[in-house]
């Protein structure tokens, strides 16, 4: 027997832990909630494991149950995973892994669908992983975040639209009461030191010139790459994935497919006489069986986006690859008098007001290309600054 009676239990009303002995324990709150709780221990590691309300566990019933978790420990088996399972829960990282098979089909971009699992497995499994989803709390995710909130910020913003989203999915599936209070959760976070905005890191344009021909002097896969990323103003991405059969050299345009732009819409870029020479120049790397224009060194793979960030790297420059659609843009906006919106279309950037991009509907091609023409002019010319104006 155990030194609590079923009278006590009932009679027992002050705030505090009552043991019964074997780790057993009567829990009462400050508000009067009263339940049982097993304390048991394994192999160094302490565990506390509720056993139910004493309104409606008798202290016979919390006996028997604390006896089997305790077998259930001794035996390696998790009880809570246990409860979990018979009660049909899924696990925060079961859950997990169902969301991402549900969405993984819609994401167009590969390094945000290999990512979106590895940031929960590195940062979110080791603390919840095993939580049954419906008890994933706030005090919890406030945790793993505020552990990377300062050092890796953006990996933590990721992180938590990631944890938000597996959550919200839990709750319609009807295996949560309630969504998580992201508000609170926000607010409870360090805040960011105040410091200029992390742009991408891009070269000034008027060492551009400068630049491009260092380029012009390596005739590796790579430096052509990092040469057609620069003179057509386009995405590392886009680059990289470019085909043969997307390269006209009789109109002198690269029509970049819909499913390959970030804004999915088909995008056909001018290509200057220097474009054109460098593409001619990709010919002399053709493999056999590969339609990439710049193809890696795997068979069938395009080249990598770390082959050009080496380039840079390797000459000690702090810039991204990223970053020379920035050179340009400023160069537009400093250097010419081209249109703004002329700029923005050679970028392929998306119109966010609805009613200007319903009303923008032509490409500009012309105009277009006399701008495409005039940065691959000044990108190659000898002085480091050359003002065109038109």
């Amino acid at each position: 027997m155990g030194n609590l009676t079923a009278t006590a239990v009932k009679a027992t009303k002050a705030a505090g832990r009552y043991g019964d002995g074997d780790g057993l324990y009567l829990v009462v709150g400050e508000s009067g909630s009263r339940s049982w709780m097993v304390r048991v221990q394994k192999d160094g590691r302490r565990r506390d494991i509720g056993l139910g309300s004493a309104k409606k566990v008798s202290l016979a019933i919390a006996r028997d149950r604390a006896a089997i978790v305790r077998s259930q420990i001794e035996l390696g088996i998790d009880p809570i995973a246990e409860r979990r399972k018979s009660a049909g829960i899924p696990s925060f990282r079961e859950a997990a892994a169902l969301v991402y098979a549900e969405q993984r089909k819609a994401w167009k971009n590969k390094k945000h669908n290999a990512q979106w699992i590895s940031s929960l497995e590195a940062y979110a499994f080791p603390a919840i992983g095993d939580r049954a989803i419906s008890q994933i709390d706030g005090p919890a995710v406030r945790d793993i975040l505020a552990a990377i909130w300062l050092t890796k910020h953006e990996t933590a913003t990721r992180v938590r639209q990631r944890i938000n989203t597996i959550i919200d999915w839990a709750v319609a599936k009807g295996y949560r009461d309630a969504p998580l209070s992201m508000a609170i959760i926000n607010k409870s976070l360090p805040k960011m030191p105040k410091g200029p905005k992390n742009h991408f890191s891009a070269m000034p344009y008027s060492d551009v010139p400068a630049f491009m021909r260092q380029l012009r002097k390596k005739n590796s896969i790579g430096a052509l790459a990092l040469r057609a990323v620069i003179l057509t103003a386009a995405r590392s991405g886009e680059v990289r994935l470019a085909t043969w059969r997307e390269i006209d050299f009789e109109a002198a345009t690269w029509t970049i497919p819909a499913e390959r732009m970030k804004a999915g819409r088909e995008h056909i870029v001018p290509l200057s006489p220097a474009a054109l020479e460098l593409f001619q120049a990709a010919k002399g790397h053709r493999i056999a069986g590969s339609d990439f224009v710049f193809q890696g060194t795997k068979k069938g793979k395009p080249l990598s986006d770390m082959t050009l960030t080496k380039i840079l790297r390797d000459q000690g420059l702090p810039f991204t690859v990223h970053g020379f659609r920035s050179s340009f843009r400023d160069w537009v906006g400093e250097e010419t008098s081209f249109a703004g919106d002329v700029a923005e279309m050679a970028l392929a950037h998306a119109i966010k007001d609805k009613t200007e991009a319903a009303y923008r509907r032509g490409s500009m091609l012309d105009k277009r290309r006399i701008l495409m023409d005039n940065w691959a002019e000044f990108c190659l010319s000898t002085q480091n600054m050359l003002r065109i104006v038109k």
